[in-house]
């Protein structure tokens, strides 16, 4: 990596932690410049806008968490069981953690609705969510999968935030899937009008 490239990486790194640490509106350049251990002449440097900071953060962290799960995606079997498809949405929802990295993804989408110079970045990690969610579904014999991916997606993106806002367990986000799936973890799912 060039010394011009590596600057612009740490700009970019600190943008995501202090958005996940205290929000877009704490993204200032003096912040920015501080966090990154640059001067403040490299920012203005290397991103003349706050929009433009802004985008490339989120194009960035679009970027490896496409790279992320479609890697993930890929490593789905034909055998997945249930037990396998909780621990990949354990790993992706951040189960052993829940930090600043964890929380700066949603102040990005939502800065993604208030500016829509921002949507078709969010519009590709959602994306990547869905092929996922779709192949995690396909191989756990859910039915029209590709239909259900953006539920589940939502769901989990739901889970994240009561966890975030409330403190709630994790498991919880475990136990959300199966209810989307259907299945419980001692039986198979119920036949209709089972109570």
């Amino acid at each position: 990596m060039s010394p011009a490239s590596d600057t612009r990486q740490r700009i970019i790194d600190a943008v995501l932690r202090i958005i996940g640490q205290d929000g877009v509106a704490a993204v200032t350049n003096r912040r920015i410049a501080k966090e990154a251990a640059v001067s403040l002449g490299s920012v203005t440097y290397h991103f003349a806008t706050q929009h433009e900071l802004l985008r490339e953060s989120l194009l960035h962290f679009v970027a490896e968490e496409t790279r992320h799960f479609t890697t993930l995606a890929d490593e789905c079997s034909e055998g997945l069981d249930i037990r396998q498809a909780a621990e990949v949405v354990a790993q992706v929802a951040g189960v052993d953690g829940f930090d600043s990295r964890h929380i700066a993804p949603f102040e990005l989408y939502v800065q993604a609705g208030r500016d829509e110079r921002l949507r078709t970045a969010a519009a590709e990690c959602f994306a990547a969510y869905d092929l996922l969610a779709a192949r995690l579904l396909t191989h756990l014999g859910v039915p029209d999968p590709e239909r259900l991916a953006g539920a589940a997606v939502a769901l989990v993106f739901g889970q994240q935030l009561r966890r975030l806002a409330t403190g709630a367990p994790a498991e919880d986000l475990v136990d959300a899937l199966l209810v989307l799936t259907r299945i419980s973890p001692a039986a198979p799912a119920a036949g209709p009008g089972s109570h």
